[in-house]
């Protein structure tokens, strides 16, 4: 973050400790079937059009993933993270094309980072209840409603362990984005088929 706490622009850099093949060859078992639902002959069709106020990216394209991006603002747009969103972005991206980036924040967010996460590409998502609950739910619902077919959750909350889980048995790879090596969640990172941290 910069000194006006928006978020700042590439500051941090990627570390996954490994290339990001493992989701799909780390011999976990439970990625084949989301891997062969991608590549193994689906037909290709278009999963719909997009609802009003959705964020989809368009229509599915074969042997493409669909990838879920949700940020928990809250506990990654932190100052002592000092997290750039391009880089969250840019990391779900290594696991295919951006289907949902959604930043999650509590009522109270300034409007200069609203208005700097959209800029980026984020829709940006207000509650004024728990910005853990808004963001599991939407997780969930776009793992069962089928419209990804790779999760990625950037936070370091142990609450969304049950949302990787639950994506991971639907047959969706999942993502867990630590922002930065103290900020890593080891639940999230031992529910998820893969992990990435900012650094």
């Amino acid at each position: 973050m910069d000194d006006q706490g928006l978020p700042s622009l590439g500051r941090s850099s990627l570390s996954t400790g490994r290339n990001v093949t493992p989701i799909l060859a780390a011999g976990k078992s439970r990625c084949m079937s989301w891997f062969a639902r991608l590549f193994g002959g689906g037909d290709g069709a278009d999963t719909g059009s997009p609802r009003a106020g959705d964020d989809r990216r368009g229509p599915r394209v074969p042997g493409e993933s669909r990838v879920g991006v949700f940020v928990d603002g809250p506990n990654v747009l932190r100052s002592e993270f000092d997290v750039d969103l391009d880089d969250v972005r840019a990391a779900a991206e290594e696991y295919g094309r951006p289907a949902y980036v959604r930043l999650y924040l509590n009522e109270h967010a300034p409007t200069d980072l609203v208005k700097a996460a959209e800029s980026r590409g984020f829709a940006v998502v207000t509650t004024s209840g728990d910005v853990d609950v808004k963001l599991a739910v939407d997780a969930t619902a776009a793992a069962v409603e089928d419209d990804i077919d790779v999760l990625a959750v950037a936070s370091r909350d142990s609450d969304f362990k049950p949302v990787l889980e639950a994506a991971a048995e639907r047959g969706l790879g999942t993502v867990a984005i630590a922002p930065g090596e103290h900020g890593r969640s080891d639940a999230l990172r031992n529910a998820a088929q893969d992990s990435i941290t900012l650094e």
